[in-house]
């Protein structure tokens, strides 16, 4: 249940396409906003992963930090490159971004408590 809560905002972007259609909001939006972010939370899986297997601190900071900012980048420069095509693609998407943003975080946080203390029940290192 708790993994496919995770992935609500993977969710949301197969959900949009019918608004955008519906809507008549550029389609290029959709598509560069949403595959930004497709593509963005699976290189955030790929280097959380990598970051997991580590044992080095240094190599965990830096995958996780320089991650984060680089994924931030990618998707505001997507967003900012349809812009320049089209506005109204480029608004469609910044609006679809914030949206897949305001869902991620919001799930992060309410499932981070549970998340931790799962981790720590399959390492043994719970609160004795």
């Amino acid at each position: 249940m708790l993994t496919s809560v995770r992935y609500l905002d993977l969710l949301l972007v197969a959900l949009a396409l019918p608004v955008f259609l519906v809507a008549g909001l550029p389609l290029a939006g959709w598509a560069v906003g949403g595959g930004a972010w497709v593509a963005q939370r699976a290189l955030q899986e790929y280097l959380d992963r990598r970051a997991s297997a580590s044992t080095d601190p240094r190599t965990v900071v830096g995958l996780l930090a320089g991650s984060m900012i680089a994924r931030g980048w990618f998707v505001a420069i997507a967003v900012f490159l349809v812009g320049l095509n089209d506005n109204e693609a480029g608004l469609a998407a910044a609006v679809l971004v914030i949206a897949l943003f305001t869902v991620y975080f919001t799930t992060r946080m309410i499932l981070r408590p549970f998340e931790t203390n799962a981790s720590s029940l399959r390492t043994g290192g719970g609160r004795s």
